[in-house]
């Protein structure tokens, strides 16, 4: 009798812990969405938008919007890779939580911006940022059970890719009666609630946190990530900046109606993202070259679009691509690496994209000049071939993070 009551109460005792660890789950799951929307339909409001109130407000010529694009991802690189590495996280856990009140304030300076001081302001944009990312993807990363960590990854990236439908669907709709200098002030608010959860994300809890040195660089998950997402990074860069121009001055469009074609990209990379919540991938492998195919295929394709119909149509086959690749290559980080060293590695994978998404942008913007948007978008299309041979390579060597 005596031996049954304990197995009674220790059934009773894992029940409660099950629901504890659900109910943590949830919690996790909450201010991970709410953090990653804010944060995300903020910033790739002002990097989408900031073309257009260069050229359009500013005068800016390509190259000239190329440079500012540039100038946010570069300031946000140096802070992912020189800064936030180098910060413990009782630090970083402070500098996070200030850096989300500083964007409101930005909101605000690009309102008032003028072609001197669009500058500056970008600057200060891109450092804010730069402490944001590399801490929520680490917070969605530090569940010890793996296909928990799948999926709290997958939920991160669905987040992300809800926010960029959200934020483009609203922008579509103000741009109808707002300036591009106008638009920023209606962000203001989702930006405060981005400041309003930033004390209750979470942030690794080890004795001895690797920050920065050489070693993070070298491992393994690190390598395979930074190779995989350049598949994604190089031409999704480039369309992130020009997307729009290119179809204003290919089909004749009216910008509101330009920028709608976002929705439709990002529609499909969030659906993409929401299925692999639900069915979390345990072989990476196939996916990705899945994905890396219609990139290429699409980017190949593109200098023969004839409408604006169609180009519609291939941008929305591209969500698909776009909404797998990022959160394959962040699982390739989650499981190549440590508790202890993941934030560092996290830095480091949002360093690289903040690299690619600095020197792109002007690079695209020279080859426009010279070859024009359709074939300059093949050209991209290229690199992205050759970066998937390098993941067919690295197959061989790291199969058990790609098949785990």
């Amino acid at each position: 009798m005596h031996r049954e009551v304990k197995e009674s109460e220790a059934e009773e005792q894992v029940k409660e812990e099950q629901r504890n660890q659900r109910l943590t789950l949830v919690y996790s799951a909450i201010i991970l969405v709410i953090a990653a929307i804010s944060a995300r339909s903020v910033n790739n409001m002002v990097v989408t938008t900031l073309p257009f109130l260069a050229k359009y407000n500013f005068s800016y010529g390509n190259v000239e919007v190329g440079f500012i694009s540039s100038v946010i991802y570069g300031s946000t690189f140096l802070v992912t890779t020189f800064v936030n590495p180098m910060l413990r996280a009782p630090v970083r856990r402070k500098v996070f939580m200030a850096s989300n009140a500083a964007i409101p304030l930005t909101m605000l300076l690009f309102y008032f911006s003028n072609p001197v001081s669009l500058w500056p302001i970008a600057v200060v944009s891109g450092v804010a940022t730069g402490f944001l990312f590399p801490n929520i993807i680490t917070s969605a990363s530090l569940h010890r059970d793996h296909m928990v960590q799948m999926r709290l990854l997958a939920i991160y990236s669905v987040s992300l890719s809800a926010s960029l439908v959200i934020g483009p669907s609203l922008e579509t709709w103000l741009l109808t009666f707002l300036t591009y200098k106008q638009i920023f002030l209606p962000f203001l608010g989702l930006s405060i609630i981005g400041l309003g959860v930033s004390p209750f994300v979470k942030f690794p809890k080890v004795q001895r946190e690797i920050t920065g040195g050489k070693a993070a660089l070298g491992n393994r998950g690190l390598i395979t990530s930074l190779i995989s997402i350049s598949i994604y990074n190089v031409p999704f860069a480039a369309v992130i900046s020009f997307l729009v121009i290119f179809a204003v001055e290919s089909y004749h469009v009216s910008s509101s109606t330009a920028y709608s074609v976002f929705i439709f990209f990002f529609a499909t990379s969030m659906v993409t993202r929401l299925a692999m919540a639900i069915r979390p991938f345990r072989a990476l492998f196939g996916p990705l070259i899945f994905s890396a195919a219609i990139t290429i295929a699409s980017l190949f394709i593109l200098p023969f679009i004839p409408s604006f119909s169609v180009f519609v149509i291939l941008m929305a086959v591209l969500g698909i691509p776009h909404g797998s690749i990022f959160p394959i290559s962040s699982m390739l980080v989650a499981r190549g690496t440590k508790p202890e060293e993941r934030s560092v590695a996290n830095s480091y994978f949002m360093a690289y994209n903040n690299v690619l998404s600095m020197i792109v942008p002007v690079m695209f913007g020279f080859m426009s000049l010279h070859f024009g948007f359709s074939d300059s978008f093949a050209l991209l299309g290229g690199i992205a071939l050759i970066s998937t041979a390098a993941m067919a390579m690295l197959y061989g060597k790291y199969r058990d993070i790609f098949t785990r």
